[in-house]
C-alpha cells in the first residue's frame, strides 16, 4: 500500500517480476479490495499470490515513532515484514515510508550479531558496469567498527549480484591520501586493513567522483555522505537528460541529428534511469527487507523484486554471516519461504 502510487504500480511490478521469475510467489498485504482489482489485470500473478487484507497502511508522511506506534503488528508494513521473521516469506518488498520501513524492520527482525546498526546498500550505473554503495542514509555518522561491517555487508552484496569471488572495496573520503579524512574512516582503513583473508579486496579511500568511474565495487560510507552523494546523483542524471532534451530541440540541423542519434541517446538515457537501479537492500538485519523508490513505476518496482529474488537465491545472509563469524564468532540462522508486499 505504500509509495507514491500503492497497488497501481505495486501490483503489475510484481506481475513483470513474475515474468522473469516464474518460481516466485508473493503475499500481498493491504486493502484487498484495491489490491484484488489490480490482480484482476494479471492472472499469471493471481494464481501465485495470496492477499492479506488490513485497512491499515503507513502514510509516506508518518514520523517513523507515529509509524511503529500506530502501525505496529496491524499495517500492511509491518505484516510484511513479520511475514519475513515467522518464515512466511523470504524477503519483503515495499515502496513505503523509508524511515518507517528501517524502523519497523529494525524493531521486528532485529540486526545480527555483530552489526550495530543496520544500512541501505543499492546498486549504482558506473563506467565500468555496476557498484554496491552504502549507507544510503539509514543512519547518520558511524565509528570505524560500524564503516568495517559495512564494508563486510557491502561485499557480501557484491559478491551476489555480480558474481564476484573477490570485490574491491573503497572507503569514500575527501581523498586518496592516507592523511585525509576524519579519524573514523582512518581508523576503519586500518581495521580492514587488518583483516585476515577476507572475501574482499580493500583499495583504500576512494574520492567522490570515483563512485561515477567504478573505482570500486563497493563503496562504503557513513548515510549521511551517502544519501547526499545519490541525491546528488539523481538529481544530476535527470539534468543531463533534460539539457539533452533542449538541446535537441533548440534547431531543425539538432532535431535532425537526433534522428540519427536517438539509438545511443536511448541507451543513455536507461543507463543513468533510476528506476533501472531501484531496490535498495536494508542490510545487517536477520531477515532481508528491499526498499523500493517511492515514485517509482510499474518497471522500477519489478526491478526492486528483482533485486530481493537475488538476495535470496543466492543466500546473503549466509555470505554475511559466513564473513561475520570469522570476525566476532556470530553466527544466525537465515528465514525461508515466499516473497512478502506491502
Amino acid at each position: 500500500m505504500g509509495g507514491d502510487f500503492g497497488p497501481s504500480v505495486v501490483i503489475p511490478g510484481a506481475a513483470i517480476a513474475l515474468g522473469r521469475h516464474p518460481d516466485a510467489e508473493f503475499l500481498l498485504f493491504g486493502d484487498s479490495a484495491l489490491i484484488d482489482k489490480e490482480l484482476a489485470a494479471h492472472p499469471a500473478l493471481k494464481k501465485v499470490s495470496r492477499v492479506v487484507h488490513t485497512d491499515v497502511a503507513v502514510s509516506m508522511h508518518d514520523k517513523p515513532s507515529q509509524a511503529l506506534r500506530r502501525g505496529r503488528k496491524v499495517s500492511s508494513m509491518w505484516l510484511a515484514i513479520e511475514a519475513v521473521k515467522k518464515g512466511e516469506a523470504d524477503v519483503a518488498v515495499s515502496a513505503g515510508n523509508t524511515g518507517a520501513l528501517m524502523a519497523m524492520a529494525r524493531f521486528c527482525l532485529r540486526t545480527l550479531p555483530g552489526i550495530d546498526r543496520p544500512a541501505i546498500a543499492a546498486t549504482w550505473p558506473t563506467v565500468r558496469g555496476d557498484s554496491v554503495v552504502l549507507d544510503l542514509g539509514a543512519t547518520i555518522g558511524g565509528d570505524a567498527a560500524h564503516l568495517k561491517a559495512l564494508a563486510v555487508m557491502g561485499a557480501a552484496m557484491a559478491s551476489v549480484l555480480f558474481d564476484l569471488e573477490r570485490p574491491t572495496v573503497g572507503l569514500l573520503n575527501i581523498g586518496v591520501e592516507e592523511i585525509k579524512g576524519g579519524e573514523e574512516i582512518r581508523e576503519a582503513a586500518e581495521l580492514l586493513r587488518a583483516m585476515q583473508s577476507p572475501p574482499f579486496e580493500f583499495i583504500g579511500f576512494v574520492e567522490g567522483d570515483g563512485i561515477g568511474s567504478g573505482a570500486a565495487d563497493v563503496i562504503v560510507s557513513e548515510g549521511f555522505s551517502g544519501n547526499i552523494a545519490l541525491k546528488a546523483a539523481e538529481g544530476t542524471a535527470r539534468q543531463i537528460i533534460q539539457l539533452l532534451r533542449d538541446a535537441m530541440s533548440r534547431t531543425w540541423s539538432a532535431k535532425i541529428g537526433y534522428l540519427f542519434a536517438r539509438g545511443a541517446f536511448r541507451a543513455l538515457r536507461d543507463k543513468i534511469d533510476p528506476n533501472k537501479s531501484n531496490g535498495g537492500v536494508f542490510l545487517g538485519l536477520n531477515g532481508i527487507v528491499v526498499k523500493s523508490h517511492g515514485g517509482t513505476n510499474a518497471d522500477g518496482f519489478a526491478y526492486a523484486v528483482d533485486v530481493s529474488y537475488d538476495m535470496v537465491r543466492y543466500d546473503l545472509l549466509t555470505k554475511i554471516n559466513q564473513t561475520l563469524n570469522r570476525e566476532t564468532g556470530a553466527l544466525v540462522s537465515t528465514p525461508s519461504a515466499q516473497e512478502a508486499v506491502s
